[in-house]
């Protein structure tokens, strides 16, 4: 889903197999220069990330970005707690059906958008481990069947 004036930097690979995703959306980050720099050179790394609602604004927790060598002394911690930019009513909403049905906000994918890095945020509802095996396995049979698809042709 990637479309032009965007490169994707990270994706949450974890989230797939730990959640149904049920919507995604799209979120400004507020990020220091020296994270910038770090985040074009690829040293972030979403995979034990979550987002969380606080008196009405959207933050990102967990989220590491390794600072940036060529920094000199102006280090920021690299796991910080990072603000989400989205319009209220949107975050309110969310704050909702949070609350109200047990869904989880998590950070899905990491990109530039023309010069200005966002992240794709999901809501999502928690797997059980029978339906990560479910989706183990369905991934495993179309797995099979590429590679069957594969052979025929060769």
């Amino acid at each position: 889903m990637i479309t032009k004036g965007t490169k994707l930097i990270s994706e949450n690979r974890q989230a797939r197999h730990e959640y149904f995703i049920l919507e995604d959306m799209e979120a400004g980050i507020e990020l220091q220069g020296n994270e910038v720099k770090s985040i074009r050179l690829g040293n972030v790394n979403l995979k034990d990330s979550w987002c969380d609602i606080e008196n009405g604004e959207l933050f990102l927790k967990g989220l590491h970005i390794s600072p940036y060598e060529k920094d000199g002394l102006a280090r920021t911690d690299p796991r910080r707690v990072r603000k989400l930019l989205m319009h209220k009513r949107e975050i309110l909403r969310l704050f909702g059906k949070v609350k109200q049905d047990g869904l989880t906000l998590v950070p899905l994918s990491l990109y530039f958008k023309d010069s200005k890095v966002k992240v794709k945020i999901g809501l999502c509802k928690g797997k059980k481990l029978y339906d990560k095996r479910q989706s183990a396995a369905k991934k495993d049979a179309q797995r099979q069947i590429g590679r069957a698809i594969k052979e025929s042709f060769h």
